[in-house]
């Protein structure tokens, strides 16, 4: 699997950095050796402080590590790391939970109720991921303003960068290169008419995967368009059939579907099976189904934002600065992208039977 290194304006990227900071942030965190493979639950899990190990630094027993994660396959994943850095903490004598969405329908007013929860159960540091800034935002200023250690994930960078939200750090890929690279990606291998299906519009990562595909496969001389469903399409495999057939029967000159989940991945598939057509498929997040289309030629590729690496840098990290003030000397630590390919999906494959994908 190649990390993508894209030139930004005269400027290396940060991707070009990420080699560098992983293996920092990794050797300040070696304790964390241990994984979980728990899936995602429909409730907060809170597990209280472990038995202190000997010789521990810091002052066990008084921090509440928090996190709030999404509610699909995706986040199953995440929460296998998050649990393994939470573990640890515990060891060390803490507190960790996981607070779970309850579904992608209603994000900003959902989000807020979450963090307001975190800081309703005494939570010292919270990892979460920014999906509606204007939502989230004051909710998380407030949670800030009352003590806690706020770290970002998986969604939101831009909100970080421009001082928005005042996080302590972001462990995620950079979404809009992700989208230019897929899109660069599709027209180097022949899509013309690009369509790329966003589930989630109004989401930050989201807008910026379909406006990153449509400058990337644009400037590589394709055509590209987003489609907008509602909220609640995501991974409905009925609406989104429906509207790959739509977009088809309007336009059959379409040759490239992009998804940004696992579950809208699936239902491309369907539609396209289902209708005869031929367009490449390509997307973001990994599945053992989507990494066996790509190992059979039924897809193209997926963008791999290492959802595992997400969790657990997000809740390590928490922890670390929380109890030992340890932080990386870089505010945004990447975990992608990269692409997976038919040249490299099989070595993805035995990480995904074993939840690390």
């Amino acid at each position: 699997m190649k990390l993508l290194n894209i030139v930004e304006g005269g400027r290396r990227s940060p991707f070009a950095h990420l080699t560098k900071v992983s293996a920092a942030v990794t050797c300040s965190v070696l304790v964390l050796a241990g994984c979980s493979g728990g899936d995602a639950s429909d409730t907060a899990e809170t597990s209280g402080s472990g038995s202190a190990a000997v010789g521990s630094a810091g002052e066990a027993g008084s921090r509440h590590i928090c996190a709030i994660g999404g509610a699909d396959a995706f986040f199953a994943v995440v929460k296998n790391g998050a649990d393994a850095a939470g573990k640890a903490a515990q060891e060390a004598g803490n507190e960790y939970t996981w607070i779970p969405l309850p579904n992608y329908n209603n994000i900003g007013p959902d989000m807020v109720k979450l963090i307001e929860q975190a800081v309703a159960q005494d939570c010292t540091s919270l990892a979460v991921p920014v999906w509606d800034g204007d939502a989230e935002g004051p909710a998380l200023q407030s949670a800030i303003d009352g003590g806690v250690k706020v770290f970002m994930y998986n969604a939101g960078l831009p909100l970080m960068e421009d001082g928005t939200i005042e996080a302590l750090g972001y462990y995620g890929t950079d979404e809009f290169q992700a989208g230019v690279a897929a899109g660069e990606y599709f027209a180097e291998n022949g899509s013309e008419n690009i369509r790329c299906i966003n589930t989630q519009p109004g989401a930050v990562n989201w807008q910026q995967r379909c406006g990153g595909l449509i400058e990337g496969a644009t400037g590589q001389g394709a055509d590209a368009e987003e489609i907008k469903l509602p909220p609640e399409s995501f991974g409905d495999a009925a609406a989104i059939t429906a509207a790959v057939q739509a977009e088809l029967a309007k336009d059959p000159s379409i040759d490239g579907f992009a998804t940004g989940s696992a579950a809208d991945a699936d239902a491309v598939n369907a539609a396209l099976k289902a209708t005869g057509g031929e367009a490449q498929q390509g997307g973001w997040d990994v599945s053992e189904n989507i990494i066996n289309r790509i190992k059979d030629g039924e897809a193209l590729f997926a963008v791999d934002q290492q959802g595992w690496y997400q969790g657990w840098l997000a809740v390590s990290q928490a922890w670390m600065y929380d109890q030992y003030s340890i932080l990386p000397a870089t505010g945004a630590v990447l975990t992608g992208p990269a692409l997976i390919t038919k040249d490299n999906a099989e070595s993805v494959l035995a990480g995904v039977a074993d939840g690390y994908r």
